[in-house]
């Protein structure tokens, strides 16, 4: 075990914070905040979410502090020491060039004439994020293949992320640098912290997260995630023959029920059995 050391990379939302309609296990998030006091564990919180909303959820949920920060859905990250917040200019200055000159303003007039665009609150944008509500009825397949040929005909190299809030039944859009991914931003951070692609677990629930649960990186999708992203998250790493690093939560093994923090640590007991003993210790695992 000494040897043995994790960077969880877990979501927010509906991952860890049981804001959905499926139920939490009453133990699940104490038993999750131990682990992450392991000194083994680097926690890194990986969100849509901005730096006092991460605050305000890890305080109004009793979620333990982490070490790193991934915000407004990868184009933030900050080290955390101390509760003290500090932005890596690092990664600012590498997806910057991913706009090549353009600015926040620039491309928001891009698509000021698209009237099923409405422009998400200040306080969810910054410079390397352009953040839209998208009214549910809208088919946005075809908004977004419009968005792309306008930032294509500009030379801009972006990525356009999709999710849906579902307790407000509206569609969450971001217009971000290419690189500015949640998948990105956890390899750059994993490539500095020097963690082989063994050493990491990511944790997710929704459709921000697709690129990383059907990528190379060890991905638990918690039980209380949707059929669509269930059935999405498994056809895209079919697509890309990953599906050996892609686990669903399910309540296997454990005494809980695989949703939020029960279904992260049901993953991390799947993908590092080398922590199954301190799991079983604390009461998050069982053998069949």
């Amino acid at each position: 075990m000494d040897e043995t050391r994790l960077l969880l990379c877990t979501d927010m939302d509906r991952t860890i914070i049981p804001n959905g309609l499926q139920p939490e296990h009453p133990q699940a998030r104490k038993w999750f905040a131990e682990f992450c006091s392991q000194p083994q564990v680097t926690l890194v919180y990986v969100t849509g979410r901005h730096q006092k909303l991460v605050k305000e959820a890890i305080k109004n949920y009793h979620l333990p502090y982490p070490h790193y920060a991934i915000t407004d859905v990868g184009t933030r990250i900050y080290r955390i020491v101390d509760q003290q917040w500090q932005p890596l200019q690092e990664w600012s200055d590498e997806i910057a060039k991913d706009w090549h000159g353009k600015n926040h303003q620039q491309l928001k007039q891009l698509f000021a004439d698209i009237p099923e665009l409405q422009l998400q609150e200040s306080g969810k944008q910054n410079s390397h994020k352009l953040s839209y509500y998208v009214a549910q009825h809208v088919q946005h397949d075809d908004l977004l293949l419009m968005m792309k040929e306008r930032l294509e005909a500009q030379k801009v190299e972006a990525s356009l992320v999709w999710s849906m809030d579902e307790p407000k039944a509206i569609g969450l859009l971001d217009v971000l640098p290419r690189n500015a991914t949640k998948l990105h931003a956890i390899h750059f951070l994993r490539q500095q912290l020097n963690y082989s692609l063994d050493d990491v677990l990511f944790a997710g629930d929704s459709g921000n997260d697709l690129h990383v649960l059907s990528s190379a990186i060890p991905s638990v999708l918690v039980a209380n995630a949707t059929r669509d992203i269930r059935e999405m998250a498994q056809t895209q790493s079919q697509q890309h023959n990953t599906q050996p690093s892609l686990y669903l939560a399910s309540g296997k093994n454990t005494p809980m029920n695989g949703n939020y923090t029960a279904g992260v640590l049901e993953g991390i007991s799947y993908f590092l059995p080398a922590f199954r003993p301190l799991l079983t210790k604390m009461g998050a695992y069982c053998e069949e």
